[in-house]
């Protein structure tokens, strides 16, 4: 249980007590700063501690952002302090230091709290100090100006401020007006119950695999139920973060969960529209695999994009510019966000088409949306790239370097590889991904294809040859996806044998993971996955060329079998890593996450 250490002289009537009581702590009373510090050495390490002046006068929703938020080592408000164990050696200096100057005594002028704070500051420590807005936090001075204070908070409902703030702050139009008005109390009622974020993330999950099966089942009425539960199982997504912000719990698991949890919610729902599909005649395989590859090599565009320009220097470009600009208009604003398809659009159009029409429109329409979202995307960044003067840094260009997601044979021709920095790798990595997607869409399986996928893995080693640090660097992750993966497609498509297509969908959903994976580990601050489960699953060169080299060397017949064999040992190895590493980050009291993000 955390410790909340009250110094300062007592007021009488004042709720302190009893709203940090409710907040979770256990509270002392300390009646100096000596007896502070000696209250403080008692709490064990590893529990978290907050020290308080008597005299605050605040909403209890206030008290809530400055000590509960699990996110930061130490944070503070006026009146009050609160360190985890990564905090707590910091927090034990600044009080010792404090305890030191004040004689141990309670003449010492100011709240002790915030005497620390500015002690802490003094040493060049980060304390995370939360918006308050229309919060009240105050220690007043005299009896007047407690008064006062009172008056503010009985002025501001802290509950509204709560549920208001559990939103994002920033979202799609769909979310926003159809979506939060509502969810925002449904995330009220799952706090008042007891239940965690987590637990409605998993909720989502479920409802969205069933919607998934009654799509499977290939009739009106399934189609029906399915659009309602993909709608049902989005409202839940939006409510396990409104919850997350509503009760302050955060976590490096939720996190991780929330992320993937929306990946395996849609490529399943694309799985279950495609087998329902052939149910009734219509084999729109092709189509499912192809609407996975561009929405997953359009969330490698944001990550890429994001992480390159994540700590740039004089970043600066007359097209941000404009865009802010046009940001400051309210209606573009709404306009901007919509044509991007975000997932509430985009799963609100699914949703519908999959009840009114067949699956084969419904994933026309879902191609020509995210095509038109990725070309206005993606032109823009290329336009801020080449008009903005950057200085992108080491870590930029590592993390680059890992979503690339290059294995051993690039690793090996890259030392063979001398002469002066080029800034031709965006190219190299663009001319190998066409002649090998290509040669598979000429050729189908064939050794010239081989010959293909030879070349591409010589010019993704030269792409990645010097630090990615270009002002287009960021293009190279996409492109590898964009080749690994529509070589998959193509020759499974090539392949005109049942069940080549549903293999590849299996096999790039497994790869897909291992690269989504990546991404939440480097946003994490975790790096990138362990080099030897890179080696172990090829790496992003290997395995198009072993594709390759399956589709030309095995019979039709043999090739679905491969390629299905090959889905499921890269699905096992990278999921047992990737498990194994988020739950022993969150055992290991790894720093409590929660993105944001984009609403894709």
């Amino acid at each position: 249980m955390p410790t909340a250490i009250l110094t300062g002289s007592p007021v009488p009537g004042s709720s302190i007590e009893g709203d940090l009581r409710s907040l979770g702590f256990d509270v002392r009373t300390a009646s100096d700063a000596g007896d502070a510090e000696t209250l403080l050495a008692a709490v064990p390490g590893d529990q978290r501690v907050a020290v308080v002046d008597a005299r605050f006068v605040g909403h209890e929703h206030a008290l809530r952002l400055g000590l509960t938020d699990p996110r930061f080592p130490l944070a503070a408000i006026p009146g009050a302090v609160t360190a985890q164990p990564a905090g707590r050696q910091a927090l034990t200096r600044a009080m010792a230091r404090e305890n030191s100057a004040s004689g141990g005594t309670v003449l010492a002028v100011g709240s002790l709290a915030d005497r620390v704070v500015t002690a802490l500051d003094a040493d060049g420590v980060d304390v995370h100090r939360p918006e308050l807005g229309s919060l009240v936090a105050e220690v007043p001075a005299d009896p007047q100006a407690r008064n006062e204070a009172r008056q503010a908070v009985a002025a501001v409902d802290d509950e509204a401020v709560r549920l208001k703030s559990a939103v994002k702050a920033r979202d799609g139009f769909f979310t926003t007006f159809f979506i939060s008005p509502y969810s925002r109390y449904v995330a009220r009622w799952c706090a008042r119950r007891g239940l965690t974020p987590n637990q409605v993330t998993t909720a989502s999950l479920i409802t969205a695999l069933i919607a998934a099966a009654c799509a499977a089942t290939g009739t009106r009425g399934g189609f029906v139920a399915a659009g309602v539960l993909l709608i049902a199982s989005f409202v839940l997504d939006c409510t396990d973060g409104q919850l997350a912000r509503y009760s302050l719990q955060y976590s490096t698991l939720g996190a991780w969960l929330d992320a993937t949890f929306d990946r395996a919610k849609e490529y399943a729902y694309y799985a279950g529209l495609a087998l329902g599909a052939a149910r009734g005649g219509d084999d729109v395989w092709a189509l499912a695999l192809g609407a996975m590859v561009l929405q997953t090599c359009r969330h490698v565009v944001d990550f890429s994009f994001n992480e390159a320009n994540h700590d740039a220097t004089a970043n600066t470009s007359p097209t941000a510019a404009l865009s802010d600009k046009l940001d400051s208009v309210g209606w573009t604003v709404w306009v901007r966000r919509m044509i991007v398809l975000p997932i509430g659009e985009r799963w609100a159009m699914i949703a519908v088409l999959t009840a009114a029409t067949t699956p084969r429109i419904t994933f026309y329409a879902l191609l020509i949306g995210c095509a038109f979202a990725a070309t206005y995307t993606t032109a823009g960044r290329v336009l801020r790239s080449l008009t903005r003067k950057a200085r992108r840094t080491d870590r930029a260009a590592q993390a680059l370097a890992d979503l690339a997601d290059n294995g051993p044979l690039t690793e090996l021709l890259v030392r063979f590889l001398p002469g002066p920095p080029r800034v031709t790798g965006p190219l190299s990595a663009a001319v190998g991904g066409v002649m090998v997607t290509l040669g598979a869409w000429l050729w189908g399986p064939s050794w010239w294809v081989v010959l293909m996928a030879g070349a591409y893995v010589l010019l993704s080693a030269e792409a990645v040859a010097h630090p990615l640090k270009g002002a287009l660097d960021w293009l190279i992750p996409p492109f590898f996806r964009a080749a690994e993966y529509g070589t998959v497609l193509i020759l499974a498509a090539k392949a005109d044998v049942n069940g080549a297509l549903p293999a590849a969908f299996g096999l790039v959903a497994a790869v897909a993971y291992h690269h989504y994976d990546t991404v939440y580990r480097i946003r994490g601050n975790a790096g990138a996955p362990p080099a030897w489960l890179v080696r172990a699953i090829g790496g992003q060169d290997g395995r198009t060329l072993l594709v390759a080299v399956l589709a030309a060397l095995l019979t039709a017949s043999q090739f679905p079998v491969a390629l299905a064999v090959l889905a499921v040992a890269v699905a096992v190895v990278v999921l047992m890593e990737s498990i194994r590493f988020w739950v022993a980050a969150h055992k290991g009291g790894a720093p409590a996450v929660h993105d944001e993000g984009e609403p894709a």
